[in-house]
């Protein structure tokens, strides 16, 4: 992949925005091929390292339809939410900036060289303030900040109760950017943050737009087998012989888009019969 380019964001008219900081970057380096388009209408997805199989349906929910509407998905390049976002974006034919937490010189490993080179070859970019720094305690929290500054919205999809992702949330709402978080299911560590934003009017409930199809109940058994009675999860994964947290993570996705009520324990469709 070469070293990186140091790049003169300041004389870069769509890379202004990081003057809006507190501390904006002295510096900043990238890999891949600069086109300023990249910048215009960027949205961030951001969450937890630790994501669940909910977490995975979300992003594979959210992702896809910022894609089709022309979206830059800007993340951290870290392991869950963060790279998969990239990796769903890349799958999807758009293009994606990492933002690192540590020196953009310093060697990919692992499967993160892989997901480097994608980016790169996608015509995204990789961006970092500094080129042999080491990834540190401070390092992550001062690179959200990039992220935050550089998008015109900011989806929070997974984050426990002291996450990375809630600072990105907290320097956005500074900025005046429009904060989504996706709700989650009150059993979850990983949903505390997202959670706590909503409830505490930081951020706005991430639904999706599909609650006003026409829901085909064949095509889902899950929502087949509910078309007739309603029935608690565990009752569920019985019926379908399956793990209950898969059940779980199901049941919260159809909730949220509009598919499924839950009341009392139980769950029923929505406009059946």
């Amino acid at each position: 992949m070469g070293r990186a380019a140091e790049l003169e964001w300041r004389k870069i008219p769509e890379l202004f925005r990081l003057k809006e900081l507190a501390s904006p970057p002295k510096k900043l380096f990238s890999l891949g091929s600069l086109k300023a388009d990249i910048f215009w209408n960027c949205v961030a997805v951001v969450g937890s390292r630790r994501m669940t199989e909910y977490g995975r349906r979300a992003l594979e929910t959210i992702v896809p339809r910022l894609v089709f509407e022309g979206k830059t998905v800007i993340s951290g390049f870290m392991y869950g939410v963060d790279q998969y976002a990239h990796e769903l974006c890349i799958e999807n034919g758009g293009k994606t900036i990492a933002v690192l937490g540590w020196g953009i010189n310093l060697p990919f490993k692992g499967s993160d060289i892989k997901l480097a080179e994608k980016i790169i070859k996608s015509q995204g970019l990789i961006l970092s303030e500094w080129e042999e720094q080491q990834g540190t305690l401070w390092t992550f929290p001062t690179r959200n900040r990039i992220v935050a500054a550089l998008a015109d919205e900011i989806i929070v999809v997974e984050a426990a109760a002291k996450s990375g992702a809630l600072i990105t949330a907290r320097l956005g709402a500074k900025l005046k950017r429009k904060i989504w978080a996706v709700p989650g299911p009150i059993t979850s560590r990983t949903s505390e943050g997202t959670n706590a934003l909503i409830a505490a009017g930081l951020a706005q409930m991430w639904l999706g737009n599909s609650v006003n199809l026409k829901i085909d109940y064949g095509s889902d058994p899950l929502l087949n087998l509910l078309e007739n009675e309603s029935l608690t999860a565990n009752e569920i994964a019985r019926k379908m012989n399956k793990n209950i947290s898969e059940i779980g993570a199901q049941l919260s996705l159809l909730t949220l888009e509009g598919s499924l009520t839950e009341r009392d324990g139980k769950y029923f469709v929505n406009n059946a019969g």
